[in-house]
């Protein structure tokens, strides 16, 4: 029996259902709390706390101007995936050329390993400070959360955006419980909002919270995520989608903002004030807290809080990942296994820094990712911004002149810091390391980036892609070559898109008679399917809707008796499922040819399809 404990879950998300007006527009608030864990995560601990003990609260100011760009950048991204029916990913490949995107899509892998890397560190520090776990320990046991957002997703998205606004609600009560223990000057706090940088180091840290709080491959997910909502293709529905997903993406980031506050505000009144104006690190900052605030009620708060900002923040890691890859490669493989290698590594460096330089340099390491998310910033905030202002990708959606230079000067800033940022490093580096090779190979890496930067930049206004647009994950195949017609009853023909499918079909029309019907069924397993199934409305699904229908087409032509079934999520499960309801005769499926190795990347179909069902199974190369 197929389960279906899903489907009550997914009718909750239908904003344009006919269910009173609260529930249709709560119905749009969630993607945004997904997106926002990014922005609280352990990385952006690090940074607050050397911030807020370094330079009390100087440096609130760079929290509030990176939330704002923060929502501009998210709302752009949402605007996107809502409008254009693609996220960011399958936009990049449908502008940019190969030598492009090959380096994007690495520097995003980066991205998401760098931010992985900051939710081991922290959870790993969170486990520590609570239960004394040694470090190693601590990096060793987040493998095994590396399955939680699997699990999660057999619950559906409601239940995963439930769970993850639970984790927000502990931080964010722990953090208002520290705040009203230490009771900070409200008038300083005030004086932070105005712009200012002590000196360089004050800048490295700047640097690091912008990269901490604006996250490129929260960009990526954004433009996803939205498109789990079933939206109308007419100008209105859309225009209210883009409305309610602003609002939706305004109050979760400001949020994150309250929690990042609070933590550099905690750190000011705690740590500046009484002259320890070097607490960099969290465990520092977590075993003073105690003496100072005069509870020991303070530490246990910021560690639970740690360890609830760690477990949220890895949720959005696979989806992130699983975008980026079929995005860019057009490549699929099984979700559990793309979740191990992007975990594997963020573990290993985790692991070698403490097995060279032991555990008190983790917390370098969780700065050093958000330096690193920093540097990619721009290498997704510019193809964003290209295409949200591209008339022929947006039509009537097109962002505003003004919309336009604010995105365009929030692009310079970052360019401008990480500029400076990057000949800092660079002259420390060849100052204090004098090899050739070393030397060449910081020159090299620095023109390669500042190349792909400039090509990123210019490519789209010098040059239209002249290759054919993004074709999604499958790709078209539909002229049928050398076909006769011979005598078959019901036949379900499990089509991919792809060259076999010309040989799966060859061989069914071997058996077709004049009474004989045939069953077509393609499944989508992208990750909105997963999470939505068949209320799935993404540019991927519509595609191989219109796939199926052409093939219904040119086989009606030739007299035969066609219909098509779109299945969601699991192929093997939907393949049986149709086979069953259809009261099916025979099933034919095209062999792939890959086994082994290859058999455990992508998945195998066709031996637990045969097991399931009491049919024949005609299996074609």
């Amino acid at each position: 029996m197929i389960h279906k404990s899903l489907e009550e879950v997914h009718e909750s998300v239908k904003p344009m259902s006919k269910n009173t007006l609260w529930k249709r527009i709560l119905a749009f608030f969630g993607p945004a709390y997904l997106v926002s864990v990014g922005y609280m995560d352990p990385g952006n601990w690090a940074t607050d706390i050397a911030g807020g003990s370094q330079y009390g609260y100087s440096l609130i100011w760079v929290l509030v101007m990176s939330n704002i760009m923060a929502i501009i950048l998210q709302s752009l991204s949402a605007r996107l995936g809502i409008v254009y029916k693609k996220d960011l990913a399958q936009i990049n490949r449908e502008i940019y050329p190969s030598f492009i995107n090959i380096p994007l899509y690495i520097l995003a892998e980066i991205a998401i390993a760098a931010c992985d890397l900051a939710e081991i560190i922290g959870m790993a520090i969170g486990l520590k400070l609570l239960f004394g776990l040694p470090m190693i320990y601590g990096v060793l046991i987040t493998a095994f959360d590396t399955f939680l957002l699997l699990y999660l997703q057999k619950f559906g998205i409601r239940r995963m955006e439930a769970f993850i606004i639970s984790l927000i609600a502990i931080i964010f009560l722990s953090f208002s419980i520290e705040l009203f223990l230490v009771k900070p000057s409200f008038t300083e706090i005030i004086g932070g909002l105005q712009p200012m940088l002590a000196d360089e180091n004050a800048l490295y840290i700047a640097i690091g919270i912008i990269g901490a709080t604006v996250m490129p491959h929260n960009l990526y997910l954004h433009s996803s995520l939205v498109q789990t909502r079933k939206i109308d293709n007419d100008d209105a529905s859309k225009r209210k989608a883009i409305k309610w997903n602003f609002i939706d993406s305004t109050i979760a980031l400001n949020l994150a903002l309250l929690v990042n506050a609070s933590i550099l505000i905690l750190a000011a009144s705690v740590f500046h004030k009484n002259g320890m104006n070097d607490i960099a690190s969290i465990e520092e900052a977590y075993a003073l807290l105690s003496p100072l605030v005069g509870t020991t009620l303070a530490p246990i708060l910021f560690a639970v809080a740690l360890i609830a900002s760690g477990q949220s923040s890895t949720v959005t890691g696979t989806l992130a990942g699983q975008i980026v890859m079929e995005g860019y490669l057009q490549i699929r493989i099984n979700p559990w296994l793309r979740r191990i290698i992007t975990r594997l590594v963020a573990i290993v460096p985790a692991l070698v820094v403490i097995a060279l330089f032991g555990e008190q340099k983790m917390t370098q390491l969780l700065i050093f990712s958000q330096i690193i998310l920093s540097i990619q910033l721009a290498f997704a905030i510019i193809p964003l911004i290209y295409a949200v202002s591209n008339k022929k990708m947006m039509g009537n959606f097109v962002i505003k002149p003004w919309l336009i230079f604010v995105s365009i000067l929030i692009t310079i800033l970052i360019l401008v810091l990480n500029i400076e940022m990057v000949i800092q490093e660079v002259k420390n580096l060849l100052q204090n390391t004098h090899h050739f090779l070393f030397h060449f190979s910081i020159w090299l890496g620095v023109f390669l980036l500042s190349a792909l930067l400039l090509f990123t930049l210019f490519y789209p206004l010098i040059k239209a892609r002249k290759t054919a647009k993004y074709s999604g994950i499958h790709k078209q195949n539909i002229e049928f070559k050398n076909l006769e017609l011979a005598p078959y009853q019901n036949i379900a023909l499990a089509l991919d898109f792809g060259t076999k499918d010309n040989v799966v079909i060859a061989n069914a029309l071997k058996y077709v008679h004049a009474n004989t019907h045939l069953v077509l069924i393609h499944v989508v397993e992208s990750a909105g399917a997963k999470i939505l199934g068949k209320e799935l409305n993404d540019y991927e699904s519509n595609e191989d809707l219109a796939n199926l229908k052409s093939y219904q087409n040119l086989l009606i032509e030739k007299g035969i008796h066609v219909s098509y079934e779109l299945g969601y999520r699991n192929r093997i499960s939907e393949i049986v499922r149709i086979c069953n309801e259809q009261k099916i005769d025979m099933l034919i499926m095209g062999a792939h040819g890959h086994k082994g190795v290859f058999d455990f990347i992508y998945g195998h179909t066709i031996d637990a399809v045969r097991h399931q069902l009491n049919i024949p199974v005609l299996i074609v190369k």
